[in-house]
């Protein structure tokens, strides 16, 4: 499945050119890790999603690019707090932030990428568009703080990790549903629904990527990952759920004292497996992309509709 770049092309490449504008600094340092930070980014889902949402109810304008770039920078923003929090020096296959220019640096250049999004919301009165994101900045440490609290308690409630995961991944892109398609319709509504969507999706992508730690594939960390960080991912609720007391309680001893040892996370992995943990985690998964396209559906069908399915189905189906 290949993402539907082609729809939105000229935007993108727009995009990239005032993204750069937007985190430029005077400060020489700064400025230094931003060109950094440009250099390494992703994929770009994130405005493709603003832009897609834009595109369904007419042509992108600089309301529509400032939106983008407001997603961006606050999401790169979380990146480079994350870094510091999990202590990773590693991020998308390149030495993080966090690696090259240590703690007091990083949370200050998180801290500038925020300001700078806030900013060019302000300087612009995109209100509506802030108060999208601004929610979604709350919801996302919220969720963070939630998980950190449940980890510790081994919290094997499924309607907490899917609290964890609506605050933590899917509010983002919830919020960059809602302002793309504010910044081109104007309607409360209609963007109402595009965030409804864009949170379903989010749900998906957050499950999706829950996934890789039981799979072999080579997607970007090491398998078994959230195992030995004692993060209970949904293969791991069910399975905990629903095998016997013996398993369970052998289980939760390897995840809190012996999460660093290969074989007994091996071990962890091939129960979820065995028990139904990934077979029930893709039904979930396939479910709230069923519910974000019949979301999608209140529009007549389209490129630009189509090109949207596409990037569901991207989601879903990517292999990293």
């Amino acid at each position: 499945m290949k993402l539907p770049v082609k729809l939105i092309e000229h935007e993108l490449k727009l995009f990239e050119e005032k993204f750069k504008d937007a985190v430029k600094s005077n400060v020489s340092m700064l400025d230094r890790i931003m060109r950094y930070v440009v250099k390494r980014k992703g994929k770009q889902l994130r405005p493709m999603f603003v832009f897609l949402a834009a595109r369904l109810f007419g042509d992108a304008n600089e309301s529509t690019y400032r939106a983008a770039s407001l997603v961006e920078l606050l999401h790169t923003a979380t990146l480079v707090h994350d870094d510091v929090v999990d202590d990773s020096i590693e991020r998308r296959g390149f030495f993080s932030v966090y690696a090259l220019w240590k703690n007091k640096a990083s949370v200050l250049v998180g801290d500038y990428l925020l300001a700078k999004g806030l900013l060019l919301s302000l300087e612009h009165d995109d209100f509506q568009i802030l108060k999208y994101l601004s929610d979604a900045v709350r919801q996302m440490s919220e969720g963070e703080l939630l998980q950190m609290e449940k980890s510790r308690s081994l919290n094997l409630d499924e309607g907490v990790y899917f609290e964890i995961i609506k605050s933590k991944t899917a509010s983002l892109l919830a919020a960059a549903c809602a302002a793309g398609s504010w910044s081109t319709c104007q309607d409360i509504a209609t963007a109402e629904r595009m965030k409804k969507f864009g949170e379903k999706v989010g749900l998906a992508f957050q499950i999706k990527d829950d996934l890789f730690d039981y799979t072999s594939h080579d997607v970007g960390k090491p398998t078994g990952n959230d195992i030995k960080e004692k993060k209970l991912t949904l293969p791991l609720i069910y399975t905990l759920n629903n095998v016997d007391r013996q398993t369970r309680r052998k289980m939760i001893y390897i995840i809190k004292n012996e999460n660093t040892r290969k074989a007994k996370v091996q071990y962890v992995i091939e129960v979820v497996e065995k028990n139904g943990g990934i077979d029930y985690t893709t039904r979930k998964m396939a479910g709230f992309k069923k519910e974000a396209i019949d979301l999608l559906h209140f529009l007549p069908s389209s490129a630009i509709r189509d090109g949207f399915e596409d990037l569901v189905n991207f989601v879903t189906d990517r292999k990293y």
